[in-house]
């Protein structure tokens, strides 16, 4: 029985978003075709239809989960950008770290990159390009003698290991990962040229 094209893409967009989950929650070395297909609810022929091989099909679950990492970040930017407080915020956070399936691609999988096909590595670099992008436009101002673009590299390299460690430690020491999340986060604030609002004096009584 032929497939009709919006089939074809619904199956597509299906075995990306299954395989994107199972990548992040297991590694791309920790999940076979069969566990995609069956976790898509296809067969094995409906994915290799799609696909040419498993790593063609994680580089574009990665491109997917990375368009969609980014988009969760930079909400609204249109109407008001938001600032690196909110960048920070909104990364190094427990909801974040704690959702493997959900979360960011980047920190789920920097440590295997180096080990995939290249395809594969393009994808992580380009999303990480436009993240660095995206956090060197936030930045204030600083007293290091680092470029705005390193300081933006190191911040988002760190932003993705601190994320990474506080989940490799959470299981036997769940207070050093919280530790090392609030850590990352006030040097990484400071790094950027983050300024804590100076507090409201109350207002004077009218004579």
């Amino acid at each position: 029985m032929k497939v009709t094209k919006e089939k074809a893409a619904q199956n597509r967009a299906t075995l990306v978003q299954a395989a994107g989950r199972l990548f992040r929650e297991r590694g791309i070395d920790g999940v076979g075709v069969a566990e995609i297909c069956q976790a898509a609810g296809l067969t094995h022929g409906a994915l290799y239809a799609q696909f040419p091989s498993k790593e063609a099909l994680a580089a574009e679950a990665l491109a997917a989960g990375l368009d969609r990492s980014y988009a969760y970040m930079t909400a609204g930017k249109d109407e008001q950008p938001p600032g690196l407080t909110e960048y920070l915020d909104l990364y190094l956070s427990r909801r974040l770290r704690d959702n493997l399936a959900g979360g960011c691609p980047m920190a789920a999988s920097a440590s295997e990159i180096a080990r995939q096909d290249e395809s594969i590595s393009a994808r992580f670099s380009e999303g990480f390009e436009r993240t660095v992008e995206t956090i060197q436009e936030a930045l204030g101002p600083s007293e290091s003698s680092a470029t705005a673009r390193q300081r933006a590299l190191a911040i988002v390299a760190a932003m993705i290991g601190g994320i990474a460690v506080s989940r490799a430690v959470l299981k036997v020491h769940p207070r050093l990962g919280d530790q090392i999340l609030k850590a990352v986060r006030e040097v990484l604030g400071e790094v950027g040229g983050e300024r804590a609002m100076p507090a409201r004096r109350p207002a004077r009584p009218r004579q």
